[in-house]
Formats: structure tokens, sequence, C-alpha cells
């Protein structure tokens, strides 16, 4: 897609020179090469604390009921191009090479369903992208997605009840793959950055918790390191609570059910207080990502059924990575 890139970054030149300005201007945009995979390592880990207060009947001075457990899931997958247009979209082949998951918790009684993610491992799914990052067709995906949340569930009588997993995870690292490019403005995308600029997008909150929540974040164009190999742009973010989670974004699952644990019993979830910060190394030169960290942490009020008078407050510590294997 370099030819492309070629004609964006001559439009930028000329467009800057006629206005005169004098801040040097970035193209940031998603390359591939014909036959070059790329082979990235996710991990995404989360250490969650649900807080029952203090027992009714006990002094002010007695200790916080606090229950801990954690879930993690570290995934590799190989993007290879099938086609590249150097003038519109670029069809790539994603392939789940491997998926691990860990969930550990304290209170469980039992060992839980193998996690429903880990049904992606060895699946592919294609999908096309512009130079800008923005991904046109996400259907296979989406059918992937859909297709993890169906081994979520066992039957309890005429129950179904979702287990413990890690699919938000997956979407979440795969389904907003180039956000911090995609999501810049027209005008940005095309006539370029300058460092210092900023700009915002919507990001998803994974969690076994089945909800509709969002998590906004501000990105920055913060430094280019210059390497031997090439110019690195350093892409800050930070974040905070977002509104509802918008209607194109994918659902694994449908039907009625209720979750297994204590998340099947808690509701009405409010979130109390989301930040964070991430920080992203994206390759001017050969228009990809080289690694990223977000980081985050989450605090959320829930409420328990049947006028029972007890609001947990739960705290999720969430970290989510990406990295270029390199030969």
């Amino acid at each position: 897609m370099k030819v492309s890139v070629t004609i964006l970054a001559l439009v930028a030149i000329f467009i800057g020179g006629c206005n005169g300005v004098g801040a040097q201007k970035e193209l940031l945009t998603v390359d591939f090469q014909e036959g070059q995979t790329l082979r990235y390592k996710f991990v995404s880990s989360r250490d969650i604390s649900i807080n029952w207060g203090q027992a009714k009947g006990k002094s002010k001075s007695s200790k916080e009921r606090i229950d801990k457990s954690s879930e993690s899931v570290t995934m590799i997958v190989a993007y290879h191009p099938v086609s590249v247009d150097p003038y519109g979209l670029t069809t790539i082949k994603a392939t789940c090479e491997s998926v691990k998951t860990k969930h550990s918790s304290k209170k469980a009684k039992r060992a839980s369903k193998k996690d429903a993610v880990e049904s992606v491992a060895g699946k592919s799914f294609n999908f096309t992208v512009n130079a800008l990052g923005k991904i046109q067709d996400k259907s296979q995906l989406e059918e992937l997605i859909k297709e993890a949340g169906k081994k979520a569930f066992r039957t309890k009588g005429k129950s179904r009840i979702k287990e413990p997993d890690t699919i938000s995870d997956f979407t979440a690292t795969q389904w907003f793959l180039w956000d911090s490019i995609s999501s810049l403005d027209p005008d940005h995308a095309i006539d370029g950055i300058a460092v210092g600029q900023t700009w915002e997008s919507v990001l998803s909150i994974p969690s076994s918790i089945v909800w509709s929540k969002a998590r906004a974040v501000n990105y920055q164009f913060e430094d280019i390191r210059e390497t031997e190999e090439a110019r690195i742009a350093v892409i800050s973010s930070s974040y905070s609570s977002g509104e509802s989670v918008p209607n194109k974004w994918p659902l694994p699952y449908s039907g009625s059910f209720r979750m297994s644990g204590m998340f099947g019993f808690l509701s009405g979830y409010k979130i109390l207080k989301l930040q964070g910060q991430g920080t992203e190394l994206f390759n001017i030169d050969l228009g990809r990502i080289e690694e990223y960290e977000q980081n985050y942490t989450l605090e959320t009020e829930a409420s328990f059924p049947m006028a029972i008078d007890v609001n947990p407050v739960i705290t999720i510590e969430q970290k989510i990575t990406m990295k270029l294997l390199k030969d």
C-alpha cells in the first residue's frame, strides 16, 4: 500500500506549503507488504476485588470482607495480506495461532468450564482495511465472536448458565485494531498530524461481567523517536468512563441466560470511576504498530436482588498489551 501513502504524502506537503504551516506533520497510515505476515502477541489480564463492606453488627474497627479473583488470556495472532490494493482496500487473513487462558479465585469450589474463547484457537477470519486503518468488513470476525459465545453456556434444568470467559478480551484486541490511527478525523488522517495534537475515540471494557459499558479514550501524538531502522511515533492515551456501547459493536451472546457465580446475583452496575493511561509505539515508515500497553482501574458499584441492602464495590485492575513478534 506504499503507492497510496506516497500520494497522500505529496498532497499533504502541497497543502502544508500553500497554507504556510510551519509545524511538521506526519502521515500515520497502515501498510502491508505482499507476502509479509505480521505476528502479534496479545495479553489481557485483570485482577478483580469485590468489597462487601463490613458485616452488620460488627464494630467499625472490623475488617471489610473482600473477595479476590483474576483472569487472563494470551493470544498469538498472525496477519497475512491476501491481496494488497495500493489505491483501495487490502484484504487480511488473521489466524489465531494460539489462545491460552487462566482463571483463579479463592472462592471457586470447582473447576469451571473451559474458557469459550479458547475455541478460536486455530481459526481464521478475513477482513478488509484501508490505508487509514479503518476496517471496512468485520463480518467474519463478528461471526467468530458469536460462535465462541455459543460455547460459553451450560444448561441447568431449563436455565442457560454463562460460565466466565474472556471473549470480550478477544474482541477488545481484534475489533479495535489500529483504533489510534483510524479514529483520526478525516482532515488529520489525510493532511497528517503534528506532535502535540490530540483526538478522541471510544474503546470497550473487557470483562466477564455482561454489560453495556464503554471506555472513552483521549489520544495524543507525544513524540517521534528516531532509531536506526525507522521513525517511531509515540502515542499516549488516557481513559475515562464513556457512553453506552455503540450498536455496531458485536454481541457474543443471545437469548436469555444468567451468569454463574456471584456475578449471576449482582446487577445494576454503576461505574464510580475509570481512569488510566497507555502508550503505543507506531512505526511511521513501515506503517505498523510495534507495541502498545493499556492500563486502567475501574470501580463499579453493584446491587443485590430482592431488596437486600448490600451494594458491593467491584474494583478491576486491567492491563492489555500488544507486541509485534519479530523473527
